[in-house]
């Protein structure tokens, strides 16, 4: 197994070195003189195309290394400058017996956590108390696959919630959640599902029961993996608003997902699909083999194996197997982005029809920019984020 032997010395650092040559010996020239003609998407720059592949390449560097160099984590609050780190208590009493059941077959508990508060330009970064009626906040979960990224600001995905406390002057902080990572062999096995939806848990409680925000006016909000865990928890706050045995808070007003991954399952891998189709995205492991699943999916399924993915509603809401009863009556108003080149893209339609047949076409947005890939967002350089934004502009004005 590759991710076996690269992730040990001598071979890390000889498989680095190797590709770093590859990449800027043959590579970069290769594809320079072949993208002045030929493109993978014809409506792409020059500059544009160049980017994605070497967005493509270095995301299949890390998937063989399993995972990249370290960083902030949940572990600590890092310090630096225009940082405002928060921490956040554990919520035992907010677990119900289902999520219980998880977290003991796979051995996590709810523990504190960090966060990091994001603010519009010339907007103190933590929100003044009391909090003022009808003042809206984001809750935001980063991308990264569940095995990657940060909620730090020096993190690469900062941009997102960077450009979301923008956009209108009624929602000038987001609170991004420190979760924890999952991790799988050959590294240290830890924080599996439910691990991440436990973080994702404490921060919600942390702006309702602490900041004093009403729920009403929280828009959870998440990429990728991130968006997987805003449906999550939203789910886990929608399913249980009666549940006599935990004194929830109630749900969140709005849900915003940006390229969510919705289908851990290989459910969505059929012929003619996106996942196959679709080759010149940015992801590039993600199930091209059913009998192998990526690295991420096996690190966050951790004991439960890759079947959980197939039954799960919280894991797989969007998966077409039988076994998933996911519905999504309850849902607050949601906007869901998608890039029409992405290999999540069919998945990602199959939790919006989901939606649209539970909650009423009304209720949800469905933004698809048909020229983009996974997670577009995140690239301050990408020609489809600026009409995106005004669109989730556009939503947010409209609640």
């Amino acid at each position: 197994m590759l991710l076996a032997l690269y992730t040990k010395q001598p071979w890390k650092t000889l498989y680095l070195t190797f590709q770093v040559l590859a990449i800027v010996v043959v590579f970069l020239p290769t594809f320079a003189v072949q993208y002045l003609f030929v493109r993978p998407n014809p409506t792409w720059s020059w500059s544009h195309a160049m980017r994605v592949a070497l967005a493509r390449r270095l995301n299949s560097v890390i998937i063989i290394l399993g995972k990249a160099p370290s960083g902030p984590d949940y572990r600590a609050i890092e310090p630096g400058s225009g940082v405002e780190g928060v921490w956040m208590d554990e919520v035992p009493h907010l677990m119900n017996a289902e999520l219980r059941i998880w977290s003991s077959a796979a051995n996590v508990t709810s523990i504190r956590i960090p966060g990091y508060w994001y603010a519009k330009t010339d907007v103190n970064l933590k929100p003044p108390t009391p909090i003022a009626a009808g003042q809206k906040v984001f809750l935001f979960l980063h991308g990264g696959g569940f095995i990657r990224m940060s909620a730090h600001p020096r993190s690469l995905i900062s941009i997102m919630p960077r450009s979301l406390v923008e956009l209108t002057d009624d929602a000038p902080h987001a609170l991004a959640v420190e979760y924890r990572l999952s991790s799988a062999y050959p590294f240290t096995e830890e924080h599996p599902f439910p691990a991440a939806l436990l973080d994702a848990l404490a921060g919600y409680n942390f702006l309702v029961n602490t900041m004093g925000y009403d729920p009403s006016d929280i828009i959870v909000a998440g990429d990728s993996a991130g968006g997987n865990l805003a449906i999550a928890l939203t789910r886990y706050l929608v399913e249980n608003i009666d549940d006599t045995q935990v004194s929830l808070p109630g749900p969140p007003g709005h849900l915003l997902v940006c390229s969510p991954v919705t289908d851990m399952s290989s459910s969505h891998v059929v012929p003619g699909s996106s996942a196959l189709t679709n080759d010149k995205d940015i992801i590039s492991d993600f199930y091209t083999d059913p009998h192998h699943p990526p690295y991420r999916i096996l690190a966050y399924v951790g004991p439960f194996g890759v079947g959980i993915a197939s039954c799960n509603r919280y894991i797989s809401p969007a998966s077409l197997s039988p076994l998933v009863q996911s519905r999504f009556t309850g849902f607050p108003r949601t906007f869901i982005i998608a890039g029409g080149m992405e290999v999540f893209l069919d998945q990602i339609c199959s939790l919006r029809d989901r939606m649209v047949r539970d909650i009423g076409e009304t209720q949800v947005t469905y933004y698809e920019a048909a020229n983009a890939e996974h997670d577009y967002l995140a690239f301050s350089w990408h020609p489809d984020r600026p009409a995106t934004l005004r669109a989730i502009k556009e939503w947010l004005v409209s609640a």
